[in-house]
């Protein structure tokens, strides 16, 4: 187990309260969701457990590890309630019962509002990632949903930091709970930091560009502080030659979705985000952070350069600062307790060079999981006779209306021809290869 499961699961299985500080990476969702089916009663077929989640990503991240702890058990339904995504197929599935419903606090305050969610026999409560419901603004729909459970539960509250406004709600909403607090599975002793000094957002954007000159990341994520300047970096960031995306809460779902699939899938090398839009991102093996502005909170930086490094593997973290932002960084001195050192940006001859470009492009086809299409289809598609070997052919995403394979670069092409001109399954489906 790791350290918050051994420290909270016998708390939890004992039927207490339980408010757990810990940081993404930690296993936090296994405790919870061992904790969920070991007290489910399958005979029952009413929602016996509710997971409010930030967002949709973090949301479907919890379901599939809770189906997945769930697979020794027969007949567990695990639903999943989030914006986004259309309402009258969400409210048909709760007609044919559920015990454990998942979602985003506004779905599911919609749902109960118009009497589709019913919550009478609810026995435990969790609120994951806490901290960023709140800043999210979501006190109010929490309160509301939370109004609508019974009062005899289980309230379980996850949040990587402790803020006085998640100690005001824990006070409201939970009994004599237990506090558990561990450290995340990363080690920052594996995070290698670098700070660097800048004068304006001009010389800001330079750095950047030198930084991912000089290290070559192939999958990085830039944290910025507000929704206009993840477009205005990403956009620079193009402008420059790179494959960098902007992901933040303006995004349709669909135009998310695509973005997360070409990061995933390494045909977008940058990705660049704001912490509430970069919450509850499911993204393994991520080369490089960087901190366009230093974060505001030190557990906010902590959390942002926890996303490299991870399951033993070295990471790297670049934070750029203005004369303004010293003392964040000094904050951050502090609570860390290691000395940090302003270094030399690398040499502005590394601008003359072209910018990188990632190994992998994205195919899509518009068919998926409604059309039966699984992935072993679109694989047997592309290596038939006269097509591309597998390691050709990197990850495959399927949604319900389209689906996303990954093809290397250099024989994209190929692949595209492939598909436009044979068959999935024995039919032909509309391909087309996702511009950069």
């Amino acid at each position: 187990m790791t350290p918050i499961q051994a420290l909270s699961l016998p708390s939890i299985l004992a039927g207490k309260d339980v408010i757990s500080q810990s940081k993404t990476g930690s296993g936090k969702t296994a405790a919870f969701g061992l904790a969920l089916l070991e007290k489910l009663d399958l005979k029952q077929f009413s929602v016996q457990s509710l997971v409010l989640c930030p967002t949709r990503e973090l949301a479907d991240q919890v379901a599939k590890e809770i189906r997945r702890l769930a697979r020794a058990l027969h007949n567990t339904k695990v639903l999943t309630l989030c914006g986004g995504m259309p309402f009258g197929p969400q409210a048909s599935s709760l007609e044919h019962g559920a015990h454990i419903v998942v979602g985003t606090p506004g779905r599911i305050e919609e749902h109960l509002r118009k009497g589709k969610l019913v919550l009478d026999n609810l026995k435990t409560l969790v609120l994951d990632e806490a901290d960023r419901m709140l800043e999210m603004g979501f006190q109010e729909v929490l309160d509301t949903i939370i109004e609508q459970t019974p009062k005899q539960r289980q309230t379980l509250l996850f949040s990587a930091t402790f803020p006085e406004k998640i100690q005001s709600v824990a006070k409201r909403i939970m009994l004599n709970p237990e506090m558990v607090k561990a450290d995340s599975m990363h080690d920052d002793t594996v995070i290698e930091q670098h700070f660097y000094q800048v004068e304006d957002d001009a010389d800001r954007n330079t750095a950047l560009v030198l930084l991912l000159m000089k290290y070559h990341p192939q999958s990085t994520l830039v944290f910025c502080n507000t929704r206009r300047e993840t477009e205005e970096v990403a956009r620079a960031l193009r402008d420059t030659g790179f494959s960098a995306l902007a992901i933040h809460g303006d995004l349709d779902q669909q135009e998310r979705d695509l973005t997360l699939v070409r990061f995933a899938n390494k045909s977008i090398s940058i990705l660049v985000g704001t912490d509430v839009a970069a919450r509850g991102l499911d993204i393994a093996e991520l080369d490089a952070v960087i901190n366009y502005h230093i974060a505001r909170d030190p557990e906010v930086h902590l959390h942002r350069i926890g996303r490299t490094g991870r399951a033993g593997n070295r990471g790297i973290a670049f934070s750029l600062y203005s004369d303004r932002e010293h003392y964040r960084v000094r904050v951050i001195e502090d609570y860390s307790g290691r000395d940090i050192e302003n270094e030399t940006l690398p040499p502005l001859q590394l601008l003359d060079m072209p910018a990188f470009r990632p190994a992998m492009a994205t195919l899509q086809i518009d068919a998926g999981r409604k059309r039966k299409v699984r992935p072993g289809d679109i694989l047997g598609a592309l290596t038939g006779e006269n097509g591309l070997t597998g390691k050709d052919v990197g990850k495959i995403h399927v949604f319900d209306n389209f689906a996303y394979v990954a093809v290397k670069r250099a024989v994209v092409n190929i692949g595209l021809k492939k598909l436009k001109n044979g068959k999935i399954k024995g039919r032909s489906f509309r391909v087309r290869k996702i511009s950069n």
